[in-house]
């Protein structure tokens, strides 16, 4: 994944609250989602956007990040944590607690991730989400 974006330091990224790595790997998320499901097939928009929230939902995330906890780095790990740890104002109705914590840790690697210019780890952990959602 190249997009225009200067790369930051180790130090420039972690210094970012936790929220704001999500926030960042959320979209960096659903922008892989979206481009998988745009590349599998034509569909009409609501079809479109039912496959994309399949990928990104909560849910989903849990169930794929709990699939690389084993493969993270000790910095994944970290991140991980205090994305996990982290405290949103608001919580979906949808997603309990744990799944959401999950979610929003997974964000947070992709995030620091993203920010670092790590695409390579990136897709390799994208890999892994499409394999566990049996994409």
């Amino acid at each position: 994944m190249e997009l225009f974006r200067e790369n930051m330091t180790k130090a420039e990224v972690l210094a970012f609250p936790t929220l704001t790595l999500a926030h960042i790997g959320d979209c960096v998320y659903e922008l892989l989602a979206r481009s998988y499901v745009v590349r599998s097939g034509v569909y009409k928009a609501h079809e479109t956007h039912r496959r994309t929230v399949a990928i990104v939902s909560a849910e989903a995330q849990n169930k794929c990040v709990r699939a690389m906890l084993e493969i993270f780095d000790e910095e994944e790990k970290a991140v991980f944590g205090r994305g996990r740890n982290s405290k949103p104002k608001t919580v979906p109705k949808h997603a309990g607690i744990e799944v959401y914590a999950y979610a929003t840790g997974l964000e947070a690697v992709f995030g620091y991730l993203y920010l670092l210019g790590r695409n390579e780890r990136i897709d390799e952990l994208w890999q892994i989400s499409k394999r566990e959602l049996g994409l």
